[in-house]
């Protein structure tokens, strides 16, 4: 594999494209391309929403007759299949592009490296590798799905700094300040599904949704309100103890309850009834993933995070510390249960700790996943 200095230069500013779909592609994954001759960009583009153009065909429109001879960088392997559009790599080859510089294959199996042999045959030298990793933490949920058909799961946690989450009787309004409440709300608008239960809809009525007003300036002013999209609220109500009446419910955007049983109840026409009997949490990420649910935020209570964190559900842990006390008698943060040994602690490695206002924000991984958390 023949690369240069110009192809890291040029795969970062591919990357960066990509990272611009992050709230607006998926089920998709994030894709990136530049066409370029030598250090002259002459194209570029980004995959902005499903059924809309992929990356590489914005890259070679905006180029025109300059793509021919020219190298385009691209994040991902071009596809080969027919899907919503046609396949990118016949694109390359019509537009006479001569080297094609790609990040990582398509994490797919089913179809990894038939778009770069495609390429190969029609006489196109391909480079695969170049900035790999940062390419896959640009879709940790895109490629869990598509190797494991499970999505990625990120548990969101706030708490004092001695591990408490709420005092004694149940309040917890607020322990972490605003710019800790405005950031989850960038890391909601990336997720695909938001994950509670029937008892914090009962015990807090929540949104679970995205709230314009508090994301940062520069993503209101970068995405209009029609291309921002709400991520799928899934409520665990296995025993139908929550009502149609519930904020929840009662916004826009796709709600997936999941019963034992089906509901007497009436619900707006926005929630659909999953009935999954006694289904394990393994068997209901694996039914969101199936309904090409990539990433899960999860935003529950103790109970859950407990059962996600004992089963190794949980790909990212995601704590936001505030600089209060809270005392012995408080619910605490975590409370498993059952460890007689420090082995069986679930591990972690920090990624990532960043002072958010008063407070911050710890990002740890429970797996060798290559993760960069964008920064706004």
């Amino acid at each position: 594999m023949t690369t240069s200095h110009q192809d890291q230069t040029m795969m970062a500013r591919a990357l960066a494209l990509a990272a611009q779909g992050r709230f607006t592609t998926t089920p998709n994954p994030n894709v990136g391309c530049v066409i370029a001759h030598g250090d002259d960009i002459v194209g570029e583009g980004f995959h902005i929403a499903p059924g809309g153009p992929h990356a590489e065909v914005h890259a070679l429109k905006a180029a025109g007759e300059r793509a021919v001879g020219a190298t385009a960088y691209v994040t991902l392997e071009p596809c080969s299949h027919y899907g919503r559009t046609p396949p990118c790599c016949d694109a390359l080859v019509a537009a006479k592009v001569t080297r094609v510089v790609c990040a990582m294959q398509d994490p797919n199996p089913k179809v990894a490296g038939r778009g770069l042999a495609r390429l190969q045959q029609a006489g196109i030298e391909v480079v695969v590798g170049v900035m790999a990793e940062q390419a896959k933490a640009l879709n940790p949920g895109f490629i869990k799905r598509m190797q494991t058909q499970m999505p990625y799961v990120q548990l969101k946690l706030a708490g004092s700094l001695d591990g408490r989450t709420a005092l004694a009787n149940g309040q917890s309004k607020w322990i972490t300040g605003e710019p800790a409440r405005a950031d989850v709300q960038t890391f909601r608008a990336q997720a695909s599904a938001i994950l509670s239960t029937s008892a914090t809809v009962l015990a807090d009525n929540p949104s679970l949704n995205i709230r314009r007003s508090q994301l940062a300036t520069e993503i209101v002013d970068h995405y209009p309100q029609s291309v921002l999209r709400q991520p799928t609220r899934v409520i665990l109500d296995k025993h139908n103890k929550t009502s149609p009446e519930a904020t929840v419910y009662q916004l826009e955007g796709e709600v997936i309850r999941i019963v034992d049983m089906p509901s007497s109840q009436i619900w707006p026409d926005n929630v659909h009834e999953w009935v999954m009997p006694d289904a394990s949490l393994s068997a209901i990420l694996h039914a969101l993933a199936q309904h090409d649910i990539d990433k899960v935020w999860v935003e529950a209570g103790a109970r859950l995070a407990n059962q996600l964190l004992t089963e190794s559900l949980v790909d990212e842990l995601i704590v936001y510390q505030a600089p209060l006390l809270l005392g012995a008698d408080s619910r605490p943060l975590i409370a498993l249960d059952g460890l007689q040994r420090m082995d069986d602690a679930p591990r972690f490695h920090f990624n990532q700790v960043t002072p958010i206002g008063d407070d911050i924000r710890l990002i740890a991984m429970l797996s060798e996943h290559a993760v960069i958390t964008q920064e706004y």
